[in-house]
């Protein structure tokens, strides 16, 4: 019904923010993720969702239509409301949203608070193919680095290297090499564990 405001932002804080709009100030709730990307300016645009209720009419707004349309995603989800969507927009840069349900990663999701397990499997089950068609195929390709960082992160699990410490070499691995198999990152791993 509404979708975008521009006008003087008048209020701010992490969580929402007020713009003047011809002397009407529109209260709207916002992630920290579009926080992140308020211009220093006072005159913004955010683009916005109406959600209604039976007691209460809420405007959600975003910086980018990208984080629109996933708020919207995750609205579709069943178990999933606004609060915990701008909550997950809050905790998870989008793109690592996006990449989390492209890839199943179920223990990314479920990082996030007030998700628990079944319902991360949930997010992932009814938004996969929704993403992977959205998004351009690079999320396609993270995909499979991201199964050889699972594996290798799990084989060293395996061979007795805290979870914590291991991700941090395997992800500095595959940063300075994107195409390493497991084999790979598992023997260089253990070089620098």
């Amino acid at each position: 019904m509404i979708a975008h405001i521009q006008g003087k932002l008048v209020e701010k804080s992490p969580t929402e923010v007020v713009i003047d709009c011809n002397g009407v100030g529109y209260h709207i709730n916002i992630s920290l993720h579009t926080y992140s990307l308020l211009p220093n300016t006072d005159f913004i645009k955010l683009f916005t969702h109406l959600q209604i209720k039976e007691d209460a009419h809420s405007l959600f707004g975003f910086m980018e239509k990208s984080e629109r349309e996933l708020f919207k995603l995750l609205l579709s989800v069943s178990g999933i409301g606004a609060s915990i969507a701008r909550t997950m927009l809050s905790s998870l840069d989008p793109k690592q949203i996006i990449h989390a349900i492209g890839n199943g990663d179920v223990v990314t999701i479920q990082s996030i608070k007030g998700i628990g397990s079944k319902t991360a499997q949930r997010v992932i089950l009814d938004l996969k193919e929704k993403v992977l068609k959205i998004y351009d195929l690079n999320e396609i390709s993270m995909a499979q680095h991201n199964i050889s960082r699972e594996e290798s992160l799990s084989a060293l699990e395996v061979l007795g290297y805290i979870r914590k410490n291991a991700e941090k070499v395997v992800d500095k691995i595959i940063l300075e090499n994107p195409e390493a198999g497991v084999e790979t990152i598992i023997k260089q791993a253990l070089k620098n564990l």
